[in-house]
């Protein structure tokens, strides 16, 4: 396991037993603790908050610059060509967290994988080649990396019936909406078509908001969704 990953992410406790845990991974040059702050918000008592830094490494997009990343990054197209190994060593880095979480008490179909841009690119990634049940995705403002790889890639993952709820910013300049909602149909030929909720946000650029952070929210608050009852007590 990635061992610095765990020890040096941003982690949110519980108030009560935590039987449930929320895996977040931050967008492109920003690091877990803003996201911290966000989970904090909108915190259920019995679930753990994990917010992992990525590693700071050289990036093609930005001019080689080091900054952190979970991988390079080429370009923000559907065409552009990615960076296949380093997203694989990213997945697994994550699974290995879900694994070690495992081990102390929370099952892997008792967590949820989230992330922003390319984080949330990671979390889908890593939530449809995982062999575990999980509990669902939470994809902001994002894309499904090595798209062409899936469904094959699935092949083996224990996440065809997944929830997984997209929201994405109609005024995006960076991952524009209709990248997402290629990604959102790409996802219903990989998992249960009836699991994906793919939101829209009028006006929003690329970032969050106060209503995309109260959706999340109410995916665990306010109504049953299936996201809900997979982390619910």
């Amino acid at each position: 396991m990635s061992l610095p990953l765990l020890a040096e992410a941003v982690t949110v406790s519980g108030t009560e037993k935590e039987t449930a845990a929320v895996i977040f991974l931050h967008g492109l040059g920003d690091s877990g603790h803003g996201w911290a702050d966000a989970m904090t918000a909108i915190q259920l008592p019995h679930v753990k908050y994990i917010c992992p830094h990525a590693p700071r490494i050289p990036v093609t997009l930005n001019m080689k610059m080091t900054m952190p990343s979970w991988f390079d990054l080429m370009g923000l197209s559907p065409d552009s060509p990615e960076d296949e190994a380093g997203i694989k060593r990213a997945a697994e880095n994550i699974k290995a967290i879900i694994d070690h979480e495992a081990k102390n008490g929370i099952p892997a179909n008792r967590v949820l994988l989230g992330g922003f841009s390319q984080g949330g690119a990671l979390s889908l990634y890593t939530a449809l080649t995982c062999q575990q049940q999980l509990a669902g995705v939470v994809a902001l403002s994002c894309w499904l990396p090595l798209h062409k790889s899936f469904p094959q890639a699935a092949s083996a993952s224990g996440n065809r019936d997944m929830p997984i709820l997209q929201c994405h910013g109609e005024m995006d300049p960076m991952i524009p909406v209709q990248f997402g909602a290629m990604t959102s149909e790409k996802l219903k030929v990989i998992v249960n078509p009836q699991k994906i909720t793919f939101r829209t946000y009028p006006g929003l650029m690329h970032s969050s908001c106060p209503q995309v952070k109260g959706d999340f929210g109410c995916n665990m608050h306010e109504y049953q969704c299936s996201i809900c009852v997979n982390i619910s007590l």
